[in-house]
């Protein structure tokens, strides 16, 4: 797992928005009107404040053309990196050595 603050991938809509010469236009509304969501929806995945889901990775690779698993892949990695830097209890290894099975 890389550790290296992956950007969110909202961050990704707003740089299309931003530099993307799209048929709906290059605003947040007009982008969730074509989504099937509320402008308030995407404006939450596009400041980092909600997660991409399943239903909104399939409607952007629909949309902009960016394959489903590149949207929930960078979801997963910015949630892994941000769980990582909370403080959570020690959980230790429940797996058997190999060398204690055979004893």
């Amino acid at each position: 797992m890389r550790m290296h603050n992956p950007a969110h991938p909202g961050k990704l809509i707003a740089d299309i928005l931003e530099n993307g010469n799209l048929s709906v236009g290059n605003s947040v509304t007009a982008l969730a009107k074509h989504l099937g969501v509320t402008r308030a929806t995407l404006s939450r995945v596009i400041h980092g404040r909600s997660a991409v889901s399943a239903v909104m990775a399939l409607r952007l690779q629909d949309a902009l053309g960016v394959n489903a698993d590149l949207w929930l892949r960078m979801q997963i990695q910015r949630d892994l990196w941000v769980a990582s830097r909370k403080r959570r209890k020690k959980v230790s290894s429940v797996v058997v050595a190999e060398h204690q099975k055979a004893a």
